[in-house]
């Protein structure tokens, strides 16, 4: 920016409080995709604003175009203001020029993430960062599911810098940049072609590129020509392809062949009524007589950009803001140099100028046009675009606000950012012509086969062993993994690698170790998935399940005559006598009255409640219940008998007919309160396991090779040299076991779950493909079928009863339910009973009295203690009565007391 009428010498000049003209520069490349759309757009730019009363009236705006031909020395000279360039190699540079004259720069194209550093504090970005454009695509891998992709740049601060941002917006997404492509500017066809062959033989198929827009076409023409852009592949460009696309009238079909499939991103601008109304006029602007180029979204940039400086400028100018230039006299040194760097001018109110730009907030062609703290433009957003046919079309957006999306960002900006149910994209047609996301990745084509680690066991041989045909492994897990691998949709060459010496089982965690130094691409054998090792590499589905257990050596219970004594607890005997004996009783109590059966001597009424009450365990009682009461209670008490009977006789005929086995050790809870010695298989995790989350002294642990090492210390004993117990996997011990024929059983439960799986480095797809294979291996019945061809073997019984049996006794705490439902019945049958007898007694007491108030009248207090006495002397005969005694008498009473009356009446 220059002020038009500065004094002709002298080291200051100054305007007047409203210059007459203001020049602006602009510097940008003529001849370019972005220059031929720029340039009609800053000349229109400039008419708007002159022609426009409500800013800067009576100044006048004039600019001055610089070619910098993408030369960073050339985009220097004679420049005071400048908005550009489009070029992020050369606003590095004149950053440079800028910071020392303090003239801020306004850059529509140099979209380097790395200019908005604090190094460059007069640079300031009026067109969208690559930073937000990074984000955008990482967004879309992990959208469709991938986890590596190949970046194709040009080797500028352009495109390295854009790719660093791109690989830490992935690494957030655990996704990667598996393999960088970069080539120089202006690279010819042959080194992209060397380029592309070799990013062809990754086994990534999601290609990323980001290039200038003037040279990017020949990487999708040498791609095609490798046969690269059929189905399988995926081709994402950045922003400088629909420039391209935006900027050819008419379209050129050759191109579009090329570009099939390809996904873009393009800057989003909101379709208003001002950007409608500029693009309808630009092929009548008067600038593009010699410009043949088609309009794309940074001569919306460059436009703005003009007003955004005519804003600033009218609103310091309102402020009483004075413009003024000094010389630096550092520029007049220039040791005979022909750049005439005196020429150049510091401005003094740059600072100023600066700020009060930071500030704007206006609406232009391309939206919002407002500064965050970064001096960023806010809202940053993207159309998603999938290239077919002889054009393009919108499949979504992407905002930093919320994402992926298929509504406009306009309108999710008024709604809060995780408020959105539409965070998806539309259908994407993929190179060749297919509908289906790609996988994104096939196996490497470098003619490197896989390196699988597998353990060189000495024991256990069923599971993995070396073997001397080809493959050159054999066992159950070799088998399943090629059963896996035969059912993917490409060849996975791959050669066995036997880790450890042959002579002791190798260390399992060393061998993912070595998976995760990629000294190995994989793990293949009867490897545990364990958090530490989930840690360092993937693991596929597992395909057999797993755990650790205790076996020990086991001995026979001893037959005794007082078995029929265990099924019950001590305590669930007693109480069931004695509910034999209350249930006697309370029936006794119901049917007295009643009864025959029940009446009689006092000798033979107590045989009678007896025999009643345990006749009933056998349902072979003779006494019939004739009252109400007595028949409820009895029904509730032989239903508790039947559910007695039955678990005693099934637990009874248990422990007569199963054979009991006994250990001293119970489980896992019991080996760790004692200090017997343990053997743990030799390489296993158990050993780890015991000691860091059992807390197991290591002197305990003892290291076994194989099964008759097994054998000798379970046999031995502690205190022959040997062990109390082992404590290995389920699937080694149950081989074990077998061999043994079930010499040896676990004891406890299972008291770890995990299972086996192949174990491949961090985000590798195998690990996903070989997950899938695996269930479909054990949907469709092979993977059952590989295992009986390996692992046939006799059960054992897996329970151990305690030393004294109680693992099979029957307690009270499964019965007090029935005894209080039983106990409940009997009380409220006594409650109704009693209520009811002391209801006949009050009946049959009124009847005499006048004779009861005779009696307490002349009776001393003594006399009152023996009618009392008397009263429930009487009360208790009147109950030993029969009920049919009572009634008779009372009806007999009733009588009487009615044939008085009726005389009189008479």
């Amino acid at each position: 920016m220059e002020v038009i009428g500065r004094t002709g010498n002298g080291n200051v000049s100054s305007s007047s409080s409203r210059p007459s003209s203001v020049k602006i520069g602009a510097l940008f490349t003529y001849d370019s995709v972005i220059g031929r759309a720029a340039g009609p757009a800053i000349a229109a730019a400039v008419d708007d604003v002159n022609s426009d009363p409500s800013i800067l009236p009576g100044t006048t705006l004039n600019f001055v175009i610089r070619d910098t031909n993408c030369s960073g020395f050339v985009g220097t000279m004679e420049v005071v203001a400048a908005i550009g360039p489009q070029s992020s190699g050369i606003a590095h540079v004149i950053s440079h020029v800028v910071n020392e004259l303090n003239v801020p720069l306004l850059s529509f194209g140099a979209t380097d993430p790395t200019l908005t550093s604090l190094q460059y504090p007069y640079f300031l970005r009026t067109t969208q960062s690559d930073y937000y454009q990074m984000h955008a695509v990482a967004d879309l891998v992990e959208y469709y599911g991938w986890r590596e992709v190949i970046a194709i740049f040009v080797d500028d601060d352009y495109g390295r810098n854009g790719i660093s941002v791109l690989g830490d917006a992935l690494s957030k997404k655990r996704a990667k940049i598996s393999y960088k492509a970069p080539f120089s500017p202006g690279a010819s066809r042959s080194a992209i072609n060397s380029l592309l062959v070799g990013a062809n033989l990754m086994e990534s198929r999601v290609f990323v590129v980001h290039v200038n827009p003037d040279t990017g076409l020949t990487i999708f023409s040498v791609a095609k020509s490798l046969g690269m852009t059929a189905g399988s592949y995926v081709w994402i460009a950045t922003d400088w392809l629909p420039s391209v696309l935006d900027s050819t009238e008419p379209v050129d079909i050759d191109t579009m062949n090329l570009l099939q499939g390809v996904v873009a991103l393009r800057h989003h601008t909101p379709d208003t009524d001002l950007k409608k109304n500029f693009i309808s006029r630009w092929k009548n602007l008067k600038y593009k007589e010699n410009s043949p180029s088609g309009f794309n979204s940074y001569a919306l940039y460059a436009y703005d950009s003009v007003w955004l400086v005519a804003h600033a400028l009218d609103a310091l100018l309102n402020e009483g803001g004075k413009f003024t230039f000094s010389n630096d006299p550092k520029l007049h040194d220039t040791n005979g140099s022909m750049l005439n760097l005196s020429s150049l001018r510091v401005f003094d109110g740059g600072q100023q100028f600066l700020q009060t730009l930071l500030r704007m907030n206006f609406t232009g062609l391309s939206g919002e046009i407002r500064f965050d703290a970064d001096k960023n433009l806010v809202n940053p957003a993207y159309d998603v675009l999938n290239i077919g046919g002889t054009g393009s079309r919108r499949i979504g957006y992407w905002s930093n606000y919320s994402g992926l999306s298929v509504v406009a960002p306009e309108i999710l900006y008024t709604k809060p950012p995780n408020s959105s149910s539409n965070r998806h994209l539309y259908s994407v047609i993929w190179p060749g012509e297919i509908t289906a996301t790609p996988r994104g990745w096939v196996f490497p084509n470098n003619g490197m086969p896989l390196r699988i680690a597998v353990p060189n066991r000495v024991s256990y041989n069923e599971f993995v062993a070396k073997d001397k045909s080809p493959p050159g492994v054999k066992g159950y897990c070799i088998d399943v993994f090629e059963a896996a691998v035969n059912l993917l949709p490409y060849p996975v060459p791959h050669n066995y690698i036997m880790y450890g010496n042959g002579k002791r089982n190798p260390i399992y965690n060393d061998i993912v170790q070595q998976v995760a130094l990629n000294n190995f691409d994989a793990a293949v054998g009867d490897i545990t998935i364990v958090t530490n090792r989930t840690k360092l590499v993937d693991f596929t589905q597992p395909y057999m399940e797993s755990g650790l257990v205790v076996v020990a050596p086991v001995q026979k219970l001893k037959s005794s005559p007082w078995a029929f004594l265990k099924p019950f607890t001590i305590p669930m005997w007693l109480v069931t006598g004695g509910f034999f004996l209350f249930v006697g009783a309370v029936v006794w109590i119901l049917e007295h009255r009643f009864n025959n059966e029940f009446r009689g001597p006092p000798s033979q009424q107590l045989v009678t409640i007896f025999w009643f009450s345990f006749s009933t365990m056998f349902f072979s009682h003779r006494e019939n219940t004739v009252s109400s009461l007595g028949r409820v209670v009895l029904i509730v008490w032989l239903f508790v008998v039947l559910i007695i009977n039955s678990s005693y006789t099934a637990s009874l005929t248990s422990i007569l007919t199963v054979q009991q086995l006994t250990s001293q050790i119970e489980g896992i809870d019991s080996l760790i309160s004692s200090t017997e010695p343990i053997g743990v298989q030799d390489g296993s995790f158990a050993w780890n396991y015991l000691v860091d989350e059992l807390k197991i002294a290591e002197s305990r642990l003892v290291k076994l090779k194989n099964m008759e090492e097994y054998s000798i210390a379970l046999a031995r004993g502690p205190k022959g040299g040997g062990v109390a117990a082992i404590v290995d996997e389920l699937p080694y011990i149950e081989l074990f076991m077998s061999k043994t024929n079930c010499e040896f059983r676990t004891v406890g439960q299972e008291f770890t779950k995990s299972g086996w799986g192949f174990a491949f480095q961090r985000d590798s797809p195998l690990a996903i493909d070989l997950s899938t294979a695996i269930l479909q291996l054990s949907e469709n019945g092979d993977l059952q079928k590989i295992h009986n061809k390996w692992l046939t073997y006799n059960e054992c019984s897996m329970d151990l009863s305690p030393a004294d049996g109680g693992g099979s006794r029957l307690s009270l705490k499964s019965f007090w339910g029935l005894f209080l439902i039983c106990g409940i019945a009997c009380f409220l049958a006594l409650i109704f009973f009693f209520c009811r007898v002391c209801g006949q007694f009050r009946r049959f007491g009124s009847e005499d009295e006048e004779s009861i108030e005779e009696i307490e009248h002349d009776t001393s207090t003594s006399g009152r203690r023996t009618l009392r006495s008397t009263s429930f002397k009487d009360l208790i005969d009147f109950i030993d009565r029969k009920e049919a005694e009572i009634k008779e008498i009372l009806k007999r009473r009733n009588s009487d007391n009615k044939r008085p009356s009726q005389s009189s009446d008479g």
